[in-house]
């Protein structure tokens, strides 16, 4: 349709013209205008939130995170279980728990679906969702059902954690002379991704796990906060990215060396190449493993193995070179 002088209107931006730290940035501070409570102590920005709830007992500081998984977006039920499903759901919301520091506690669920999703499949996401609570040592405590149009499918997690009187670790404490270094794997998600897209997922067996189950250090998270971590995040969008993240809430660059991730491109190179194991080192998603910084001298806490420094400047580099923040994002791809 076009206007009276027959000029064709403006075009109204999409959420796919943005990424999701540009939609975000626009979002907080309209939600900000709902007020501050005394009771929040981190808000939006980190992985997680945390509100300092005092009662007679004393002062409960509690983290508070939620993530999402839609079919066809998130997971194919030719590629994963339901189990597959609830075990993956469960876990990246556990990831962001931990990597404020905290111990896990309870997780909420809510599941959206059409009328003609099997009861067996229902039945499999929850014991997979069981199977992960138990081996993170918490409890599933509740959620809600809701019915939905023919082929919608959406399961979403509410984590919460307990800080056990540690300090929460936040993005924004990186400083130049930190020492970087990451708990658990690189690339093996975004490989078994790969593989299962090119329908070889016999090439590789333990990256089409990882990709379906991931398995975040979560002990670690309380480990590093305990040992002075001065920054982490959980590596859910490519270690490229996150590190992009705590680059720039942190005000500093966070220099990567090489050399560290040449076991990672190792293990993954017979399966797909140097050139697509380099990619998924550097840019896969859902690996869920911890990145954190620590003040030069600390002794690393156990898990966790030296990626690089933190150096003055902005954003990420490999080497003293500049690098793309690329990464799985849910708009801009």
């Amino acid at each position: 349709m076009r206007d009276v002088q027959g000029e064709q209107p403006p075009t109204r931006p999409t959420v796919a013209d943005l990424s999701e730290d540009q939609l975000l940035a626009q979002v907080f501070p309209i939600l900000a205008a709902a007020g501050v409570s005394a009771d929040v102590r981190v808000g939006p920005g980190d992985d997680a939130a945390v509100l300092g709830l005092t009662g007679p007992a004393g002062r409960l500081d509690l983290v508070a995170t939620t993530d999402a998984m839609v079919r066809g977006s998130d997971w194919l039920d030719a590629w994963s279980s339901g189990v597959d499903v609830g075990a993956k759901v469960a876990a990246q919301n556990l990831a962001d728990v931990a990597a404020m520091g905290a111990r896990p506690v309870a997780l909420l669920v809510t599941l959206v679906m059409e009328s003609t999703t099997p009861v067996a499949w229902v039945l499999d996401l929850a014991e997979g969702l069981a199977l992960a609570a138990r081996q993170a040592g918490c409890a599933v405590v509740g959620g809600d059902l809701s019915s939905a149009p023919e082929g919608t499918l959406v399961v979403s997690v509410t984590a919460l954690g307990s800080l056990e009187g540690r300090a929460p670790v936040l993005r924004s404490g990186a400083r130049a002379g930190d020492v970087i270094a990451v708990a658990g794997t690189l690339g093996l998600a975004a490989a078994g991704l790969r593989l299962l897209r090119e329908g070889r997922p016999e090439a590789l067996p333990e990256a089409v796990a990882r990709q379906r189950r991931p398995q975040p250090p979560l002990e670690r998270g309380p480990a590093a906060a305990s040992a002075g971590a001065t920054s982490m995040v959980d590596l859910s969008d490519g270690l490229l990215r996150d590190a992009g993240r705590v680059a720039r809430a942190s005000g500093v660059c966070l220099d990567l060396a090489a050399a560290t991730l040449a076991p990672d491109v190792e293990r993954l190179a017979p399966a797909l190449g140097d050139a697509g194991a380099r990619d998924c080192v550097l840019a896969g998603g859902e690996e869920h493993s911890l990145l954190a910084t620590f003040p030069p001298g600390t002794p690393l806490p156990d898990g966790f193995r030296l990626l690089g420094r933190v150096v003055t400047g902005a954003g990420v580099t490999l080497d003293g070179i500049p690098q793309e923040a690329r990464g799985w994002d849910h708009f801009a791809g």
